[in-house]
C-alpha cells in the first residue's frame, strides 16, 4: 500500500485556493500510483484561523471546500484536515477534524482529542475535544488517525505539555496497525529533535509505524517547517520530506511496517535520532526567509523597504528580505544624521550593491534641525538627552512610512530580541513597520546568522560585523555603554523570558544579582513598548507576541 505525505502551504481562509492545491496534490499522488494521500491539520482552512472561526459563514466555506475536494478523490483515498460542526447540544460548537475520503465519499470523521492551550495555542477557545477515539479501516487495515497534539500526550519533555491521556495508546489498543498524525506544528529551535524523539518513542513503545504530515509556510508570527516523515515500528526514520518547502513524499506500508519508496531517502534510513542535514542556524535562516515571504505575499504586499544603518541587524534583515522576495522587490534607505559615521553610510551602500537592491540616501540633518528649532522654546535650558536621540529615530521611521505609503511596500523593522527585551528601541521610530523579521533573534544569534550568510561569499561587509554595536544617536555612542556584553545579556534573557526562571534561579547560574535584577526590571518596564510592536517571526520557545501574555499595569517586585 503506497501512501503519499502531502506537505503543503495553505493560506488561512483562502478556501478555493487551498482546495485547488489539495486537488492538485491528489491528482499527482494518483498518477504516481499511491493508494492513500494524507494532508496536514486544517489543510482546508489554514492554521491557525483564530477568531475567524467565530465569523458567520467561515466554517460553512470550509465545509463547502471539503465537498469540492471530496469530489476529486477517485481512484485513491485521502485524509484531509478541516473544521467540523459539533451537532451535540453541549460543549464547544466545533471540532478540529480529519476526514477519511474514498470514492468521493467521506467514510469516517476523526476528531482531535488533546487541545493545546499554552504558548501560541488556544484551541480550547473554539473546539470540543473528542472522547470517542476510533480507528479507520483503509484497504482492509486498521489505521489510527490522530491530529497534531494527540501525539504529544505521552511523556514529552517540552514546555507546556500537561496532558494525562495518550490517544495513540488508545488507538493501538483498538488494533491500529499504523498511526497517522496530521499536524500544523510550528517551528522553533530544537523542536525537530523533540518531535522525532517523541514520535520514535510512540513507535517503539507501541510497536507500530508512524506517519507524520506537517504543514509548511508562514502564517502571521508562526512559521511551519514541514519535515514530514515516516518512522518504522523500531523508531527509525525511513523517509523524510525536506524542511520549509512543499513536497509530496511516498512511502510503502507493507503489512507490519513502512519502507521508503524514493531512493533519495536512503540517507536517513539508519538515523535514529536528530534531524538529518540541518543545523539550528540553517533552520532559523530558512524559517525567517519563508516567514517573511509568506507574510508579504499572503498580506498582498509586493515589495519591502528597510532602513539600512550600516549595522548588523539591518544587514541581516536585508539579506533575508532579498532571499524571500528577490532583489527587485527590496528598497534600502540609509538616513545619515549628525552622528552617523562615514563608515555606516558606506557599509550600507556596499551591502545594497552586493545584494543588487536600490539604496536611497536621505540625510535627516535638516529635518532634525527643524525639529530641534521648533522645540527650542519648550526645551529651553534643558540638556541634550534621550529625547533628542529618539527624535532621530522617529524622523527615520516617518520617512520609511512615507516611502511605504507612496510605493505600496511594507516596512520591515530591524530590531533584535535583545533590544526589544530591554527597551532599546524607539516607539514610532525604529519600531515603525509591518513585520519585525528578527525580533525573536537574540543579538548573539544575529552574529551567527551573519556568519552563516557569509559562509560561501562575503555579502555582509566584514566592517559591519566587526564594528562595536551602536545606535549612533549621540557622539561615540556604543551599546555596551549602558548594557552588559551581549553574551551575558542574552544568557539572562534566555533564562528569564524563555525558561521563566526568577532572580534566584538565574543568580545560581553564575550571574551577578544586581545585574540580573536590572535586566529583569528593564524587561518588565518595557512591556508597553512590545505591546505596540509589529508582529515578529517566532523561532524560540518563547517569543514576544501571542505566546507571551504579560500585564502592562503590574507591580510585582523581586
Amino acid at each position: 500500500m503506497k501512501i503519499c505525505l502531502a506537505q503543503i502551504n495553505p493560506t488561512i481562509g483562502a478556501f478555493k485556493q487551498n482546495a485547488r492545491k489539495i486537488c492538485k496534490f491528489i491528482d499527482a499522488a494518483r498518477k504516481s500510483g499511491a493508494d492513500l494521500i494524507v494532508f496536514p491539520e486544517m489543510s482546508i482552512v489554514g492554521y491557525p484561523p483564530k477568531d475567524m472561526l467565530e465569523l458567520s459563514g467561515f466554517v460553512d466555506c470550509n465545509l463547502k471546500a471539503l465537498q469540492e475536494v471530496k469530489g476529486s478523490v477517485t481512484g485513491i483515498s485521502a485524509i484531509v484536515g478541516f473544521v467540523d460542526r459539533n451537532e451535540a447540544r453541549r460543549g464547544k460548537s466545533l471540532y478540529n477534524a480529519a476526514a477519511y475520503i474514498k470514492n468521493g465519499k467521506i467514510v469516517s470523521r476523526h476528531y482531535k482529542s488533546l487541545l493545546p492551550t499554552y504558548d501560541v495555542f488556544d484551541e480550547d477557545r473554539y473546539f470540543e475535544p473528542t472522547h470517542n477515539i476510533s480507528v479507520a479501516k483503509i484497504s482492509g487495515r486498521k489505521f489510527g488517525i490522530s491530529i497534531c497534539e494527540d501525539v504529544w500526550g505521552a511523556d514529552v519533555a517540552w514546555p507546556g505539555m500537561i496532558h494525562h491521556n495518550d490517544p495513540i495508546e488508545c488507538m493501538v489498543n483498538q488494533g491500529a496497525e499504523i498511526i497517522i498524525n496530521i499536524s500544523a506544528s510550528p517551528f522553533t529551535i530544537g523542536k525537530q529533535d523533540v518531535r522525532l524523539k517523541m514520535l520514535s518513542g510512540h513507535a517503539k513503545r507501541n510497536n507500530v509505524p508512524i506517519i507524520f504530515v506537517n504543514q509548511i509556510g508562514g502564517n502571521d508570527d508562526l512559521v511551519f517547517d514541514g519535515n514530514s516523515l515516516a518512522i518504522n515500528k523500531h523508531g527509525v526514520i525511513v523517509s523524510r520530506a525536506p524542511g520549509f518547502e512543499e513536497n509530496l513524499l511516498m512511502v510503502d506500508f507493507n503489512g507490519p511496517d513502512v519502507t521508503a519508496v524514493d531512493s533519495e531517502s536512503e540517507s536517513v534510513k539508519r538515523e535514529t535520532s536528530g534531524v538529518v542535514g540541518e543545523d539550528d542556524i540553517g533552520s532559523v535562516y530558512k524559517a525567517l526567509i519563508l516567514g517573511t515571504r509568506d507574510y508579504l505575499n499572503k498580506c498582498g504586499f509586493k515589495k519591502a523597504v528597510i532602513g539600512l544603518s550600516g549595522g548588523i541587524d539591518s544587514a541581516v534583515t536585508a539579506v533575508i528580505a532579498v532571499k524571500a522576495l528577490g532583489k527587485g522587490k527590496v528598497i534600502g534607505v540609509t538616513m545619515p544624521s549628525h552622528f552617523s559615521s562615514k563608515g555606516s553610510v558606506e557599509d550600507s551602500i556596499v551591502l545594497a550593491e552586493r545584494l543588487g537592491i536600490e539604496c536611497k540616501v536621505i540625510p535627516i540633518k535638516s529635518v532634525y534641525n527643524a525639529y530641534t528649532k521648533t522645540l527650542s522654546g519648550v526645551f529651553a535650558g534643558l540638556p541634550f538627552d534621550v529625547t533628542e536621540e529618539n527624535l532621530q529615530a522617529r524622523i527615520r521611521g516617518k520617512i520609511l512610512m512615507a516611502i511605504s505609503n507612496k510605493y505600496g511596500c511594507l516596512v520591515l523593522t530591524t530590531g533584535n530580541k535583545s533590544e526589544l527585551a530591554v527597551g532599546y528601541c524607539t516607539l514610532y521610530g525604529d519600531m515603525c513597520g509591518g513585520l519585525a523579521v528578527i525580533s525573536d533573534i537574540p543579538k548573539t544569534m544575529v552574529y551567527e546568522l551573519a556568519e552563516y550568510i557569509n559562509l560561501k561569499k562575503e555579502i555582509i561587509p566584514t566592517e559591519t560585523i566587526e564594528k562595536p554595536p551602536s545606535a549612533e544617536l549621540r557622539p561615540n555612542q556604543k551599546d555596551q555603554d549602558s548594557l552588559p556584553p551581549y553574551d551575558v545579556l542574552d544568557g539572562v534573557l534566555r533564562a528569564y523570558v524563555e525558561e521563566s526562571k526568577d532572580v534566584g534561579d538565574i543568580v545560581r547560574m553564575g550571574y551577578d544579582e544586581s545585574l540580573v535584577k536590572d535586566i529583569i526590571n528593564k524587561v518588565d518596564r518595557n512591556e508597553y513598548k512590545r505591546k505596540q510592536a509589529a508582529p515578529g517571526l517566532k523561532v524560540t520557545t518563547k517569543a514576544f507576541g501571542t505566546g507571551r501574555r504579560m500585564p502592562l499595569a503590574q507591580q510585582y517586585t523581586r
